[in-house]
């Protein structure tokens, strides 16, 4: 990396917000030796050499703002990144799909899936940082924070220094408390490779498997355990899968699909510890029923927690969790900015504020704020919620299984299709459509979803009530909104 690290000092100029004062329009200095004004420094103390740009976090919105910087020719010498991650940063989400996968059903692995290859960019394997100036450290995470001198302490003791901080820690694993059983051999958590590599090794030995919470994770977890031919019960304390978002009748679909692929349900059950074996290894989940569910491998997907660490200080949204920023990713302290799943931000077209776990709006925040840092852009961030799954895609799969949502799932909702192959779901509220969810779509018809979603068309809901087909339902929306 020293063939790449460089540091150049300039006069001292003011900055406003982690900006410089420079504007594209002026051509009395050149950006590059600007940029570095506030962050060169003589003192050999700080272990980073590139200290203009820092993020702190190693996931999704990580690379993806790595990428906008490199675009924008500001990565060179300049950026650098502090991870708790062993690995440059990658998509998430495979973890929970593909790189559960069998051995002999051609599973996921790194290099395959780093960032940017899940929107169709650059793969950005290790070297691709080296190549590009950017500076990483691994297996460091941040745990300390001095804003007003603006450097951070890592776990290892080390002293970086930054101008402008980008945090980009996401989130981690809810997890059941020790006195419950929540740290047994056997009982797994995913959130990073580690921890994928660790399921599969229990996975590779497992007969029985208990998957504990019935949203996405749990879903895609269960799902990819079927394809280890493995006996396998969901238990979840609420009467459906996916609640947050399915309704009652679109549950009742995905779940006999599960029970068709030999997946059993347990609703409505509430855990009241999980127990060791004669070698401390978990044995069964016991609930408060007094019955016991035999386990030789639990995997507890019960959500997730924003990964504040030592960010606390800058301001937290106490409704939905997280960082509190603007529309251009500020957070209430100059010069830093939170982007990702750790963001509580306004979405603009509900006017409420919001923290979204997921990989588009990870994709879609970083490039948001970092275009906004480097180019004075004033544009509040205008994000349409979206969510997707896929599961069952492993080689020799019945029924690959590919559902995409767009919106807001309020008002009353009108089921169209019998899922065989397809089915969608429109959420229609004061007579406009708010959300609409597709399963096992055509390209043409996903591509559709979020323009449906953002134009919010008035619609006549007994027409589409009665669409005898999902074709005609999507086009009566198209008609409406006129896209």
């Amino acid at each position: 990396m020293s063939s790449v690290r460089r540091l150049m000092v300039t006069p001292s100029l003011p900055r406003k917000h982690g900006l410089s004062l420079w504007s594209p329009q002026s051509s009395s200095i050149g950006f590059r030796s600007f940029r570095r004004s506030y962050v060169a420094a003589s003192s050999s103390a700080f272990a980073n050499e590139n200290r203009e740009f820092v993020i702190v976090g190693g996931g999704n919105a990580a690379g993806y703002a790595a990428r906008t910087f490199v675009e924008r020719d500001m990565a060179n010498g300049r950026l650098c990144i502090v991870s708790k991650e062993a690995y440059a940063p990658y998509e998430r989400p495979a973890l929970t799909k593909g790189y559960l996968f069998p051995l002999d059903k051609k599973p996921a692995r790194l290099p395959g899936f780093h960032t940017c290859v899940g929107s169709g960019g650059e793969r950005q394997t290790p070297d691709w940082y080296i190549e590009k100036g950017i500076e990483m450290f691994y297996e460091d995470p941040v745990t300390g924070i001095d804003i007003e001198k603006q450097t951070l302490t890592t776990n290892s003791g080390k002293q970086l220094k930054y101008g402008s901080l980008i945090i980009a820690t996401g989130c981690t694993a809810s997890r059941f408390p020790d006195k419950i059983g929540g740290n047994l051999s056997g009982v797994h958590y995913v959130r990073d490779v580690a921890d994928a590599d660790s399921l599969i090794s229990s996975l590779e030995k497992a007969r029985k498997v208990v998957v504990v919470g019935g949203g996405y994770i749990g879903m895609e977890i269960a799902a990819a355990a079927v394809g280890w031919k493995l006996d396998t019960t969901i238990i979840f304390p609420e009467k459906h899968l996916l609640p947050r978002l399915f309704t009652p009748s679109l549950s009742k679909r995905y779940e006999e699909l599960y029970q068709e692929n030999g997946v059993k349900f347990l609703k409505g059950a509430s855990i009241k510890n999980l127990e060791a074996g004669s070698g401390g290894r978990i044995a069964a989940v016991k609930l408060e029923d007094g019955s016991a569910i035999e386990a030789d491998t639990v995997i507890i997907g019960i959500g997730a927690k924003p990964a504040v660490g030592p960010f606390e200080r800058l301001g937290l949204n106490t409704n939905v969790g997280g960082i509190q920023v603007d529309g251009q990713f500020r957070t209430s302290a100059p010069g830093i900015f939170a982007i990702g799943d750790v963001a509580a931000f306004p979405l603009k077209m509900y006017d409420r504020v919001a923290r979204v776990e997921h990989v588009d709006h990870a994709r879609r925040s970083a490039q948001h704020c970092i275009k906004a840092l480097l180019s004075a852009q004033t544009l509040t961030y205008d994000y349409l919620p979206y969510f997707y799954s896929r599961v069952f895609e492993y080689e020799g799969s019945p029924r690959k299984v590919w559902w995409q949502f767009f919106g807001d799932n309020v008002g009353e909702t009108i089921e169209i299709g019998n899922f065989d192959p397809k089915i969608a779901t429109f959420w229609v509220d004061s007579g406009k459509l708010k959300g609409v969810l597709l399963e096992s779509g055509s390209t043409e018809e996903f591509e559709l979803l979020p323009k449906l979603a953002r134009s919010q068309p008035s619609v006549d809901k007994a027409k589409l009530r009665n669409a005898s087909s999902v074709e005609e339902a999507l086009n009566i929306a198209r008609t409406s909104s006129q896209v």
